[in-house]
């Protein structure tokens, strides 16, 4: 196990150039199963939840090869099972997404109940819903999830999701994409990633109108081709950068970015007064005055974003005045306040808000990592605070952010990695 050692109160110079899309990444990645062919994907992350989801095609029968650090082809014509492994799918929430692709592909699947970051109650009720408006029988039982389509083919539908879902708007999707018929979802969900995977699929030969608003149109053809395509950038990489700077002061430019699906992150930056301009796929933020308070509420896109709320609560808690963050997405996403009041923030949580009081300063201590967005605010917190931190659990950090240790290093940053063994290793070495 890995822990990040970092030396905080320096600020971030340079430039660092964002990744593919995580969110995006691990929707198409099991998508490349509906494709009767060979498709090559670029600017894919090198993140472990990308590595893991190439394991489990391969367990499926897909040859997946990897042409360079983010480029890889995957031929998914000879895929010879439809039940993925426990061990694997247990490790990842998005492991649900198989469950749309083999339906499409196959007309059934069985995997294991997700995993991933715990962070709250993770229902697949509108999956479910989905599957079975579509003609899919769906059965839960020891842990897996097996769910089958009529005659081995998933019937176009009109599916309303009674709450915006963006697993489910993906999996329905995808096994939408080669149904009998047109499926219709309603109140479908319309992050920046939804829009990436309808492209991707379309670029294969299926046809997906209207993903980006709240009723994407499906109609299903009769097989996937193959092709290229290429990984949008990580909103949420950027806007952890951007949080980093905010926190830390300094100036970055951050490169490869679609400005648009910042517009949310950027507003609020900018309230709180922070510089940023924007020039193409490029954003210069600047921060070198103090912060100034502000109330957040995350939302479905093009609201704010849950996934960035730990990092913007980390910058508030440095900011003059009381701010407010609501967290209306999910039950559970605070779990790292008390990891950020070792380092001095101020922040007491009532429900689903929590009351952020701004501190001058924050100060090095030992934290752990609770889940993935919370680790990478812990990092945004360390290299604001003075003195030391030393950050462990980091493997949850680097489920969503590639060499997130090199990009700090190189805007400047005091960051390294040290190697702490587990017990089993102490004990061998005592012995």
């Amino acid at each position: 196990m890995n822990k990040y050692v970092i030396r905080g109160g320096r600020p971030l110079f340079g430039e660092v150039t964002i990744s593919g899309a995580k969110n995006a990444a691990v929707g198409i990645i099991p998508a490349a199963l509906l494709v009767d062919g060979v498709c090559r994907i670029e600017n894919i992350p090198q993140i472990s939840d990308v590595t893991l989801f190439f394991s489990m095609l391969e367990e499926l029968g897909a040859r997946v090869r990897v042409l360079n650090r983010h480029a890889v082809e995957i031929d998914s014509r000879h895929i010879h099972s439809t039940r993925a492994g426990y061990d694997l799918a247990r490790r990842i929430r998005a492991s649900y997404y198989l469950l749309g692709a083999l339906l499409g592909r196959k007309g059934e699947a069985t995997v294991a109940m997700p995993g991933g970051c715990d962070f709250g109650v993770r229902p697949i009720d509108q999956h479910i819903k989905g599957f079975t408006a579509m003609g899919a029988s769906v059965s839960i039982e020891g842990g897996y999830i097996t769910t089958r389509a009529q005659n081995g083919r998933m019937k176009g539908a009109n599916v309303y999701l009674d709450m915006v879902s963006v697993g489910a708007t993906m999996n329905i999707m995808m096994a939408a994409a080669l149904a009998e018929g047109n499926t219709v979802i309603e109140n479908a969900a319309r992050e920046p990633h939804i829009v990436d995977l309808a492209n991707f699929l379309n670029s294969m030969g299926a046809d997906i109108k209207g993903a980006g608003t709240d009723s994407i149109r499906i109609r299903g053809v009769e097989r996937l081709t193959g092709g290229t395509y290429a990984i949008i950038p990580d909103q949420i990489e950027a806007g952890t950068y951007m949080t980093a700077v905010a926190a830390a002061g300094g100036q970055v430019l951050i490169k490869n970015v679609i400005p648009k699906h910042m517009d949310c992150i950027s507003v609020k930056l900018r309230e709180m007064g922070v510089d940023i301009e924007e020039n193409g796929d490029e954003i210069l933020i600047r921060r070198s005055g103090p912060l100034c308070r502000a109330n957040v509420k995350t939302m479905p896109y093009p609201g704010f974003p849950t996934d960035m709320q730990p990092q913007i609560a980390t910058v508030l808690s440095l900011a003059k005045g009381t701010s407010l963050v609501t967290e209306s997405v999910w039950d559970n996403r605070f779990k790292y306040v008390d990891e950020l009041r070792r380092l001095g923030a101020r922040i007491h949580v009532d429900g689903k808000i929590a009351i952020v009081e701004g501190v001058e300063r924050l100060t090095g201590a030992p934290v752990e990592s609770p889940d993935l967005r919370a680790g990478a605010a812990l990092v945004v917190a360390a290299l604001a605070a003075e003195g030391e931190t030393e950050i462990g659990q980091v493997q949850y950090i680097e489920r969503g952010y590639e060499d997130i240790v090199g990009k700090l290093r190189a805007l400047g940053a005091d960051i390294r990695i040290i190697d702490v063994p587990d017990m089993e290793n102490e004990e061998q070495s005592i012995g």
